[in-house]
Order: structure tokens, then C-alpha cells, then sequence
């Protein structure tokens, strides 16, 4: 049936549901079972080759003496009589050499002309290879017929003391004897191993499900853990292979832990700090609503108006915090920064806030252009926040003043926000980096989350901050806000000489 105009055909709902295919999950067991039984399945077969070759060298030992001794009671039987060669050999005595109940028995003797004195005369020529040597007996194999044979032979140099006068004795036999003892020998050793075999495999079955069964004790006891169970898992029951892997989850469950621990600290002091502004704006409005005259109605409109812009700038900063410890959303929207052209446009927006408190607020850029790899929305975050925090604790008639900088020998881009404020004493100066905190006594509206935001931002792009006085000893000895990014592939820091 088609489908109306319009709609998707059936092959096109088809390939959209259809899902896209997942790694295919690993198992250990088998793993170890496929690096395991794959050798051993390979190297059957070769022990059977090896087997096979060893049983022939082995069946070939004793047949080759016997070979050995009927070249050696040949090799007694040449005699020369008037510069002749002679073999004295009976015919009772060739049915003696040939008698054989499973082997035919083959045997030449041939003068140095390759003559025929004695025997077969169908032997295959010694090539050169197989040369023969005096007063050494050697052996070949070579085919009579379609018949695998084996020879023993072996050349007399001399027979009498007033003539050299060489002759060649060899004597060959098939292999019947042979083949059977080489697959006694075999069936001796194989045999036993398709009984072996099975019982091998279901040992090493056994030997891998009996060490992996601390793995599955192991599943077993984090699966049993109710949800918010949190303490390390014991490693004394752990075999030691996998001590490392459980001792990595136990440092995960700790930074779980301790994150969880810090969200619900933050998720509390929010609760608390948003209290303040919700509870203000709620006695204001029900304050005007009480109210009849029209000034005092208007007092407590711009009071709501001013706590509802406080709710607002925390609300802001608990965004802009949670968005900063969010790190892969971060990392995701870095581009390249112009740091002489950035800064200098955030410190043109504050120019009018400035202004209107009267202060001098002034930027002294780098002489070289730095580039920094980051986020845009991030570091104007980091920048606002001290600018705005250097207007407003320093009194008017004022200044407060930017400045960027560069210090190539120790490769670091410095950004200072100087204020001529009432300063930070020492002890305090960690402290103004944690959350909510405020220094009793300053006066200033504020939610204590600014520096903290800040810091936070500056160690995600690789950077530190730090405080110091601007005037040392004087009063008020202002503050000097100093941020620092180091020139390294982390934050991928550019700078060209201008």
C-alpha cells in the first residue's frame, strides 16, 4: 500500500527506527578461554606432525643396525682370486639374507666399473650427494618400483694388500616394518590424548569459573548495597589482580562522596541566602498593600524593585556557577581570543557604572597581541565579576584600572584588576574564594559567590589567581586582583610581538 503525500513510506520508518548497531559486549571468561584453548587447539596438530616425525626417527634406529649388519656379513664375503673379485655367497645363504616375514630384501655388489658381481640389478644409481665412503657405512631412501625402499651401503677400498680394487655393497629394504612401529609408537602417544584433550578442557572450565568466582562475589556484594552507600568497598576478599580496579572505584566513590557533600552544602547556603531577598520582597509587597498613602506605597515598591534585583544576581551567579563547574558543557565552546580587543570590550561596558559612581576606571593593554584558547562567555564572566567587584567597594573620586600583561621569560599572560578599595586582609584572602563568604563589616551587597565563580573558571582554563595590596601599608591599602594563564599546550596561550 503506497503511502499518502506527505508521509514517510514504510522502508523510511523502518531505517528511522531502526537503531544503530552497539559494540558487542566482552566477556572475560571467554576471553580468557579463546587465548587459552586456541594455542592448545593449535598446537595439537603440530605435536601430532612432531610425534609422527619423532616415531620415525625412533623406528628407523634399530632397522638401520640390522641393515648395518647384513652390508657388514656381505662386505666378509668379497675375496679376489687372480686379480678378480669374488663373492663367496651360497644360495642357502641369499635366502638367509632375503628372509624376511613383513620386508623384501634387496642387495647389489658392484666392482669399481659398476659392474654387477652379486644381487639386484634394478638398485637407482647413488647421485653424488650420497656419494659413498670408504670404510663408512651411510643410508638413503629412494623409490624401487613404486616402492619406497631404505638402503644401507658402503664401499671396500681395498681387498687384498697388492690391489685397490673398490666395491660397493648396499643392501635395502622396504619399510613395512618401519611404518608399523612408527604407528605403534604414535598410536601410543595420540591415543591418550583424545582422552587427555577433554579432560583438559573441562579442567581449564572449571579452573576459570573457580577463579573467576571472586569477580561474581564481588557483583554480588556492590549489587546488594542500598543506593546511597557510598563507603569504600573492602579489598581483603579482593583477589589481587583486581585490588587496583576496586581500589580506583573506591577513589571514585569518595569523589562521588565529597561532590555530593559540596552540592549539598551549596544547594543549603542557596536555600539560605535566597531566603533573605524572597523574605524582603514578601514584607514589602504585603507592606504596600497595608499602605494608603502613595509615597510610602512607592518606598516599598522601590524596596521590592531592589530585592527582587538582588534575587536576580544571585539566581544569576548560581546559574553561572553551575554552568562553570560543568566542565565538558565548558570545554565545548572555546574559541580563539583577541585578549587586548576582549578585555578592552568588557571594560567599555562598565564604563557607565564607573561613571556613575564617579570612578576613573582605565585599561592598560599588552604590547604584545596574546590569543587564548577559551570561553568567551566564561572569561567575560571572570572579568565582570572582578570589575564589578572593584567598583563597588571602592569609594568615589577614585580609580580602578585593567591591565594586561605579559611576562615571556617565565612564559605567563598576567590580567590584573587594581582597586583602590579598603583591601582584603591577608587572613581572609583564601576564604573570599569559598562560597557565600563575606568579610564581616564591608558594607556592600553581595552574595559571596563572585570569586568563587571566578576561581572556578580560571583553574578550568589552566590559569591561578591570586590577591595582593596595591598600596602596602597605606589606607586604604585598595587590592590587587591577579590572574594568571601559563603559555602551554593546556589552554593553547598564543602570543606575537607586535
Amino acid at each position: 500500500m503506497a503511502a499518502a503525500p506527505g508521509e514517510p513510506d514504510q522502508d523510511t520508518l523502518n531505517s528511522l527506527l531502526q537503531q544503530p548497531d552497539e559494540p558487542a559486549q566482552r566477556s572475560l571468561f571467554g576471553e580468557i578461554l579463546d587465548w587459552m584453548l586456541a594455542p592448545l587447539l593449535l598446537l595439537w596438530p603440530a605435536s601430532i606432525v612432531i610425534t609422527y616425525l619423532v616415531a620415525k626417527s625412533i623406528a628407523n634406529q634399530p632397522f638401520d643396525r640390522g641393515l648395518e649388519d647384513k652390508v657388514l656379513v656381505l662386505a666378509q664375503q668379497v675375496r679376489q682370486h687372480d686379480g678378480q673379485i669374488h663373492i663367496s655367497l651360497p644360495t642357502v645363504a641369499k635366502d638367509i639374507l632375503r628372509a624376511d616375514d613383513a620386508d623384501h630384501i634387496y642387495f647389489q655388489v658392484r666392482n669399481q666399473k659398476g659392474e654387477l658381481l652379486e644381487g639386484d640389478a634394478q638398485f637407482p644409481a647413488i647421485s653424488e650427494d650420497e656419494k659413498p665412503l670408504a670404510g663408512g657405512i651411510q643410508f638413503r631412501n629412494f623409490s624401487l618400483n613404486g616402492t619406497e625402499m631404505r638402503s644401507a651401503y658402503t664401499l671396500i677400498e681395498s681387498v687384498s694388500k697388492n690391489n685397490q680394487n673398490p666395491v660397493l655393497i648396499e643392501v635395502a629394504e622396504t619399510l613395512e616394518k618401519r611404518g608399523v612401529l612408527a604407528n605403534e609408537i604414535i598410536k601410543g602417544v595420540v591415543l591418550p590424548q583424545f582422552v587427555i584433550l577433554p579432560v583438559a578442557l573441562a579442567l581449564v572450565w572449571f579452573a576459570l569459573t573457580r577463579g573467576l568466582s571472586p569477580v561474581t562475589e564481588l557483583q554480588k556484594r556492590i549489587h546488594a548495597r542500598r543506593p546511597d552507600d557510598l563507603s569504600p568497598v573492602d579489598t581483603s576478599q579482593v583477589p589481587e589482580e583486581i585490588t587496583p580496579l576496586v581500589e580506583s572505584m573506591n577513589e571514585m566513590l569518595q569523589r562521588v562522596e565529597q561532590s555530593i557533600a559540596v552540592q549539598k552544602s551549596f544547594i543549603a547556603d542557596a536555600a539560605h541566602q535566597m531566603k533573605t531577598p524572597l523574605a524582603g520582597m514578601r514584607m514589602q509587597s504585603e507592606l504596600a498593600l497595608r499602605q494608603d498613602d502613595p509615597e510610602e506605597i512607592r518606598r516599598s515598591l522601590q524596596q521590592l524593585a531592589k530585592s527582587s534585583e538582588a534575587a536576580t544576581r544571585l539566581i544569576n551567579q548560581l546559574l553561572t556557577l553551575a554552568k562553570a563547574e560543568n566542565r565538558e558543557a565548558a570545554g565545548q565552546i572555546r574559541e580563539s581570543l583577541q585578549l587586548n580587543d576582549f578585555v578592552l570590550d568588557i571594560v567599555s561596558d562598565w564604563l557607565p557604572a564607573a561613571s556613575q559612581k564617579n570612578i576613573d576606571l582605565g585599561y592598560e593593554q599588552c604590547d604584545s597581541q596574546l590569543t587564548l584558547f577559551a570561553s568567551p562567555v566564561m572569561l567575560r564572566e571572570v572579568i565582570s565579576n572582578l570589575i564589578d567587584n572593584a567598583i563597588r567597594y571602592t569609594p568615589s573620586g577614585r580609580s580602578v584600572t585593567v591591565r594586561l600583561d605579559l611576562d615571556s621569560q617565565q612564559a605567563l599572560a598576567i590580567l590584573e584588576v587594581e582597586d583602590e578599595g579598603p583591601g582584603i586582609p591577608e587572613e581572609h584572602r583564601e576564604k573570599v574564594f569559598q562560597r557565600f563568604y563575606r568579610i564581616l563589616g564591608s558594607n556592600t551587597q553581595g552574595s559571596g559567590l563572585g570569586l568563587a565563580i571566578v576561581r572556578e573558571i580560571v583553574q578550568q582554563h589552566g590559569g591561578s589567581i591570586s590577591i595582593r595590596d596595591h598600596h602596602p601599608g597605606a589606607t586604604p591599602p585598595g587590592c590587587i586582583f591577579r590572574i594568571v594563564f601559563p603559555i602551554n599546550p593546556f589552554n593553547e596561550l598564543q602570543y606575537d610581538e607586535r
